[in-house]
């Protein structure tokens, strides 16, 4: 039978997490500088220029600042190895991220509610906006948009849903700022009840996301099973390993970005324990090697030739 050299196999998956870790933590820490300068930027001319809805974009991009923080911190620990406590591994501090980063959408989404709610029962507080608040919102559109494009560009490519989720955060971001924008322009108009349309708007925006990223994030801590199409693919990779006559009862469920399976296969009845024992440590290579799977428990069945006197 075919030896499988091990220690190369684990060494080229450590580098493939290495520098998936290493893409993540680069385009987290781009996402940390723009959104610490428009944070800044937005709340002080809101402030200054008197603009709820440019100081609720601004709110919601500190949340993505925040959200920057989390996700450093749940990549740098989701790479560490296996212990006795983690037999599995870390991996799901990212999905724990998740759901955080969706919570906390959810709790700033409904305090912009609450707050632009308070403003359109009083619209005698709303005061007329100054246009250097526009300038500032239709920055951040542009400004927030790039950062969308590039840091979902870095997810895809490290199949990360952690960074995907605070990809489109950043691109609520960018549909915020346009709302905020044309918000401004109704205030600017002679209609001051616009601004604070504007921030109830972008609340529910956020609202919403916050609630959809939460709840995907929920369904994978509680062992939610990968899409049949991948499913079926890592059956037909165990189906075309030597040796594997048939295979069955395949499960996958997520472990973060990563995925444990448990399959039967079928091997020859006329062979030998240790060769059978050979067949399935070479499926689960292949199997670890073409899909992002963390680890594969294989259960060998035997397969009879149809003139084989065998027990049923």
């Amino acid at each position: 039978m075919q030896n499988i050299d091990f220690e190369t196999n684990t060494e080229d998956s450590q580098e493939i997490q290495s520098a998936r870790a290493k893409a993540a933590a680069r385009s987290t820490w781009v996402s940390v500088v723009v959104n610490v300068l428009l944070a800044s930027l937005q709340i002080l001319i809101g402030i200054l220029a008197r603009s709820q809805g440019l100081i609720a974009d601004g709110i919601h991009s500190l949340s993505d600042l925040v959200a920057d923080i989390v996700v450093l911190f749940a990549n740098h620990h989701s790479q560490k190895e296996a212990d006795d406590d983690h037999p599995y591994g870390h991996q799901r501090f990212e999905t724990g991220a998740s759901l955080f980063i969706g919570l906390l959408l959810l709790g700033v989404g409904l305090g912009m509610l609450w707050a632009a709610f308070l403003k359109l029962t009083t619209p005698e507080s709303i005061q007329a906006v100054h246009i250097t608040a526009l300038y500032v919102a239709i920055g951040a559109l542009l400004a927030k948009e790039c950062l969308f494009r590039y840091m979902l560009k870095i997810a895809q490519q490290v199949k990360s849903s952690m960074l995907v989720a605070n990809a489109w955060h950043a691109r609520s971001d960018a549909a915020s700022s346009l709302v905020v924008g044309l918000g401004i322009i109704g205030n600017l108009m002679g209609y001051p009840i616009f601004d604070p349309i504007a921030a109830l708007i972008v609340g529910l925006m956020i609202v919403k996301m916050g609630w959809e990223f939460s709840w995907d994030a929920l369904h994978d801590l509680m062992d939610r099973s990968i899409d049949n199409q991948e499913v079926e693919s890592i059956r037909q990779t165990l189906l075309e390993t030597p040796g594997v006559l048939g295979s069955h009862d395949v499960r996958a469920r997520k472990m973060g970005d990563m995925i444990i399976v448990d399959a039967h296969i079928e091997v020859d009845a006329d062979i030998t324990v240790e060769a059978g024992h050979h067949i399935a440590v070479l499926a689960r290579e292949r199997v670890m090697q073409r899909h992002r799977v963390l680890n594969l428990m294989t259960h060998i069945d035997p397969a009879y030739r149809p003139d084989d006197d065998h027990p049923h």
